[in-house]
């Protein structure tokens, strides 16, 4: 079964072939960084008017690049909430319009289950069900219990910032550019980690699977208020002393997930998994005998529709 997965949740205007769920025939992304880098974020009507030049000829070069015609696809699955609303109805319009002139079944799809999805992108082995999935992206931070395919349960959210959005964020505190994620791991790569004591927020029984980063965003504001002159140095300790507090947390609760459910497998999804540092930390701190997995590639980590037409094929089983 071939399903045409269209994204456009945010800033990336994307289309991908997906057959049976996990092979992955074609994947198309336009994203427009470089726009959103001159305003140091994501403009929602500059997001909107980019899918709409992008979007008819991403579908058009996914179906090309996959050998597919019409006639090849069985259905199209579309991300329908959550995200910018601008944005998502642009993928919305247009799959809408294209199941209807192709007669094809049309799947809606949330964009937090195709992030979960994309770790079963070009894998042979099924999942163990029951999993434990930790998602982690510019404006979604949650841990979900997941008994089987799109069963799922919440075990908690972030209350204000998500991690991926808290590390932009302090990126722009520090003038650092945008996205923030790879620009401070990469300079944390030199920094000392224990340089700077952040707080670890909501580390506590009250809110044990919830997340809270706000508190920790404004921590780095007031160091940064604080120093008399920031060298390079003293940039590169701010990103590994705060990258290490997001991780700590975040690893934190994952382990007492796993603690107080009995599960197979633990996931890291959404764009912050691409962190080695949060792969690295969550292997060390989990039991051995748990299999950890992410995205098999890096693209896969960040919004694509390969992942949206991966979760929609399994919505149908």
């Amino acid at each position: 079964m071939k399903i045409l997965g269209i994204e456009t949740s945010c800033d990336e205007t994307a289309a991908a072939v997906v057959e049976d769920g996990v092979k992955v025939l074609s994947n198309v992304i336009a994203s427009s960084i470089d726009l959103h880098q001159v305003t140091g974020g994501v403009v929602p009507e500059v997001a909107a008017r980019e899918h709409l030049k992008q979007i008819s000829p991403v579908v058009d070069k996914v179906l090309a690049e996959a050998s597919c015609e019409w006639k090849d696809i069985d259905a199209i699955a579309v991300t329908t909430s959550p995200g910018l609303i601008a944005s998502l109805l642009v993928g919305i319009n247009t799959a809408q319009t294209l199941a209807y002139i192709h007669k094809k079944p049309l799947i809606e799809v949330n964009h937090v289950h195709g992030h979960i999805y994309a770790n079963f992108l070009e894998r042979e082995a099924h999942p163990q069900f029951p999993l434990l999935v930790l998602t982690v992206s510019g404006g979604h931070n949650e841990l979900i219990l997941m008994h089987d395919h799109h069963k799922f349960e919440k075990l908690g959210e972030t209350l204000d910032d998500a991690a991926g959005e808290a590390f932009d964020k302090v990126a722009r505190l520090l003038g650092l550019g945008y996205p923030g994620g790879p620009i401070i791991s990469k300079l944390a790569e030199n920094g000392n980690p224990a340089a700077f004591k952040f707080p670890r927020p909501m580390l506590n029984k009250e809110n044990k699977f919830n997340f809270s980063f706000s508190g920790l965003k404004s921590a780095v504001r007031r160091e940064v208020e604080q120093l008399e002159q920031a060298n390079d140095q003293t940039i590169a300790d701010l990103c590994a002393s705060f990258q290490q507090a997001v991780i700590e947390v975040l690893v934190d609760k994952l382990v007492l997930a796993t603690q107080e459910h009995k599960i197979k497998e633990v996931h890291l999804a959404g764009g912050v998994s691409a962190n080695k540092l949060l792969r690295q930390v969550a292997r060390e701190k989990l039991p051995d005998k748990l299999q950890v997995f992410w995205p098999i590639e890096q693209i896969f980590c960040t919004d694509n529709a390969a992942m949206i037409a991966g979760a929609g094929y399994f919505s149908t089983k």
